[in-house]
């Protein structure tokens, strides 16, 4: 085994999960996760916890949804069991094809989608962390060889987190102390009320409010959001390639949409329920471990120079405690991303903050 499958193992369960003895751990695995799966189980092992593993793929989860034909039933109680009742959840993805179920009909996808809410929320009660085992279908995506893509991919995940973590309070200082945020690049002069509101500077582990395997971002919960945004990273989302989406906001909802590739599936989204018309996040990458676009939102989306927004559910750990119910509903949270290393500038209450991507703070900023 490569050794850099076992430190990823080792960073996953101690540093972003912090899995301790008697915790009931349970691992969703990716079909071609199988090694990381393997290294992560016997981290779990030496650490005293308890260990159950369920099999999750695309290619299945598919065949089901075609076959199906009647209602879903609302969070079946066997399954909503299993998360209610663990203590961390690890996800380790790993699939074959990335655009597997793209042809699963819109409604059908949002049924099942909808019908699993109390599922999602159980889980995401929990200590969860997602992270994936660099793949050929990963690879491929990346347009990288598969030699490649692993050293990018442990670049990505292999870091010094409490460094990182280090830098980026200063972007969580400057959000927590704010009351709106104002973007302007090309086609995009948004603003968005970030009054309170608490960010999260996620730094790979569930010690700060992070889920996610590399992360490498400052995150926060918008609302009154006004203007227009542009995001010219392409993505895929729910098996299709989405390029050039263009959203308008009006009093907070996104009233109007555009993209260059399969703007269906925008429409899609924002047609889900009342909430997806609204911004659940907003995200500052920060990990310039990742130098290059992916077509991978886990990825893409902590690059350094880039912004993110997600259409969608808000995180509670962005409301102060005793606030959590404000946070926006819907059963989608779907990121989408703008390039802004160039002709761009992020202001806080007025002040610049980032321009072209570079910090105040940091060298070759510009006033």
């Amino acid at each position: 085994m490569d050794p850099r499958i076992e430190d990823h193992a080792e960073v996953l369960v101690d540093w972003s999960a912090r899995v301790d003895e008697g915790d009931d751990v349970v691992l969703r695995v990716g079909p071609d996760a199988h090694e990381l799966a393997v290294a992560v189980a016997e981290a779990v092992g030496e650490r005293g916890a308890n260990l159950v593993t369920v099999y999750d793929s695309n290619e299945v989860d598919r065949a089901y949804a075609l076959a199906h034909e009647s209602d879903f039933e609302e969070n079946p109680a066997y399954e909503l069991g299993l998360y209610e009742n663990a203590d961390v959840v690890l996800s380790v993805g790993g699939s074959r094809n990335t655009s597997e179920g793209s042809d699963v009909p819109a409604e059908t996808r949002s049924a099942k989608t909808k019908a699993r809410n109390g599922i999602r929320e159980a889980r995401l009660s929990t200590d969860w962390v997602s992270t994936v085992h660099p793949t050929r279908s990963l690879a491929q995506q990346a347009n990288m060889s598969f030699e490649e893509y692993r050293e990018f991919a442990y670049d990505a995940i292999l870091r010094d987190w409490e460094a990182l973590a280090d830098q980026m309070a200063n972007v969580k200082a400057i959000l927590d102390d704010g009351s709106e945020v104002h973007l302007v690049k090309e086609d995009t002069d948004l603003t968005m009320s970030i009054e309170n509101r608490t960010a999260v500077n996620s730094a790979a582990s569930v010690a700060y409010d992070s889920h996610n395997l590399p992360s490498g971002e400052v995150f926060t919960a918008p609302h009154a959001t006004e203007g227009e945004v542009f995001f010219d990273v392409p993505m895929t989302i729910r098996g299709e390639r989405v390029q050039d989406v263009h959203l308008t906001f009006e009093d907070g909802e996104a009233v109007d949409y555009s993209a260059g590739q399969n703007e269906q599936v925008v429409g899609e989204i924002l047609d889900t329920d009342e909430g997806a018309r609204r911004l659940g996040e907003l995200g500052i990458g920060m990990n310039r471990g990742i130098d290059r676009f992916t077509d991978s939102i886990l990825f893409d989306e902590k690059m350094g120079d880039t912004v993110h927004m997600a259409l969608g559910r808000a995180y509670d750990s962005n409301y102060p405690e005793g606030h959590e119910d404000e946070a926006n509903e819907s059963a989608v949270h779907v990121d989408m991303i703008t390039d802004v290393s160039e002709d761009s500038f992020m202001e806080v209450d007025g002040e610049v903050v980032q321009r072209n991507g570079t910090f105040r703070w940091e060298d070759g900023f510009e006033e």
